[in-house]
């Protein structure tokens, strides 16, 4: 579209919310008119469920095309060609229901499923309408069925199986059809976990992540159907696997998002994660200096919760770097990453601090971090962590040589 500055266009053709040309008008049952895009944002992107010009409660979302305003645009297009204006295309309708329902169906014969598959992705791309059209006919039970049944064993071109979780991760599906999968079968964690097991797609992997994060965002008052759901070794194994394959800041911040809301949910997740290598990998994150703050502290935060087990204890001191790069993260990257870190630090004094590693939290400083946590302006709570895990050991460290001279005045008697 060109330049409309130097044309005055018919108040009934601009856009209530974007106070633009309409490219495809639509109409609410209020009465009010607006483009498709713009109103299918504020409507599903954004959750709204009024309408933005009259303020009321709508009860019904569907979008009635009105093709007399768009015939009335095109024609004034065409008539205003040398004011710059280019004449509208006609739009896309939405995808109607049954068309979308008779290519799920479809799903179920094996010479029509790629073909379908891949005619679906086109339509949930097209627009928010066809999201929830899907969503309304029910294409989870049709695409789930896809996932169950895929026995494509061809790993060098896109699957059935990569193609439906597309479709699921683009259908951007409400609050209330996420809880449908934990519902209707307590078995899908473990069936989008098997499909990372076989597709060697980072991109089907980074979808299956991010969907398990929307789920138990959307689940997080259903306590026991989450526990149940993620507490298989595998779940973890494949989440760690994403974490240390490094396929983009998207798909490990929302793997480390995914694995802080499963171990606050479980003391049995945290030792699930913990067996499954989760503390060596975060370790191995913090010693890359190219993290961004909040993935730092996001870290910081799921190692909090592993070492509140002795099983992520016993990983953290096993890696060899684990103390000291925990310490090191105190004052250097924010204050929630430094309170994180002197938790972390005081789980492991408090319950796993035997000689050898009292001994090694003098050596390589962290007893020294703790003497000047107290000096610092900081966080209470922090605070007090620092103060009792030096009074813990006390006696072994008040007198070594390794505690600065300025900093004896701040150890606690």
């Amino acid at each position: 579209m060109g330049d409309l500055k130097n044309i005055e266009v018919p108040p009934f053709f601009i856009c209530p919310i974007s106070l633009e040309l309409m490219k495809d008008p639509v109409t609410l049952p209020t009465g009010i008119t607006y483009d498709r895009d713009i109103i299918e944002k504020w409507l599903y992107t954004k959750k709204n469920n009024t309408c933005p010009v009259t303020k009321q409660v709508l009860t019904d979302l569907d979008l009635t095309p009105n093709h007399t305003v768009r015939r009335l645009i095109q024609s004034w297009c065409t008539l205003n060609p040398s004011s710059g204006v280019e004449r509208l295309p006609t739009p896309r309708l939405p995808a109607s229901k049954s068309d979308i329902l008779k290519l799920l169906k479809g799903l179920k014969h094996p010479n029509l499923q790629m073909k379908g598959l891949k005619r679906l992705k086109d339509i949930v791309m097209e627009s928010e309408t066809n999201k929830r059209s899907m969503e309304a006919v029910g294409a989870v039970n049709y695409l789930t069925y896809v996932l169950h049944n895929d026995n494509n064993n061809n790993t060098t071109s896109s699957s059935p199986l990569d193609e439906a979780i597309a479709i699921l991760y683009h259908m951007h599906l409400s609050q209330t059809g996420l809880q449908g999968f934990l519902l209707k079968t307590g078995e899908f964690v473990e069936t989008l976990t098997r499909v990372m097991q076989r597709s060697n797609s980072y991109e089907t992997r980074t979808y299956v992540v991010m969907l398990l994060k929307s789920i138990f965002e959307a689940t997080e008052n259903m306590h026991m159907q989450v526990t149940t759901a993620s507490s298989k070794p595998d779940f973890f194994i494949e989440l760690v696997k994403v974490l240390t394959d490094q396929i983009s800041q998207k798909a490990t911040k929302s793997t480390l998002k995914l694995l802080i809301n499963v171990c606050n949910s479980s003391g049995k997740n945290r030792i699930r994660a913990a067996e499954a290598e989760t503390v060596s990998a975060l370790i191995d994150m913090l010693l890359n200096s190219d993290n961004d703050k909040r993935m730092s502290e996001m870290v910081l935060t799921l190692l909090d919760q592993l070492c509140q087990c002795a099983e992520g204890r016993s990983e953290l001191l096993k890696h060899g770097a684990g103390l000291a790069v925990v310490s090191k993260k105190i004052f250097r990257v924010s204050q929630v990453a430094s309170d994180r870190a002197v938790r972390i630090v005081h789980s492991v004094a408090k319950f796993s601090g035997n000689g050898g590693v009292v001994a090694e939290m003098l050596q390589i400083g962290v007893v020294g971090k703790l003497c000047l946590v107290l000096q610092v302006d900081c966080g209470g709570k922090m605070k007090e962590k620092a103060m009792e895990v030096l009074k813990m050991h006390a006696r072994v460290w008040k007198k070594s040589s390794c505690i600065p001279y300025t900093l004896i005045s701040s150890y606690p008697s």
